[in-house]
């Protein structure tokens, strides 16, 4: 299970400065700077990675036997700004410790 914690830990970080960057940088040059070269460039390249962040996301809960409602969560966290972050302390520190703590080793 810690190979599928630190894949998700990367992409989550990935994903979230994609989205930050989209959010903070692209979205006002689109918008109030008329040009949209960082969202032409970031957006794709976000949604690429969220796809792989899907997947692993899956992966972990599979292998941590996350419910349904949990998975979902996390998934969703990658959708908005600063909330991957917080979801990839909450698994990295709380859940996943919690859940290794109940298996016997």
């Amino acid at each position: 299970m810690q190979g599928a914690l630190t894949r998700y830990r990367i992409i989550a970080w990935i994903v979230g400065v994609c989205l930050l960057a989209l959010v903070v940088v692209g979205m006002p040059l689109k918008y109030l700077g008329d040009n949209d070269v960082v969202v032409a460039t970031v957006g794709p390249a976000h949604g690429f990675l969220f796809m792989i962040y899907l997947v692993l996301t899956y992966d972990l809960a599979r292998r941590a036997g996350w419910a349904f409602p949990r998975m979902l969560l996390v998934m969703a966290a990658g959708t908005i700004p600063f909330l991957s972050f917080w979801a990839e302390r909450k698994v990295s520190h709380v859940w996943i410790p919690a859940e290794l703590a109940k298996s016997p080793v």
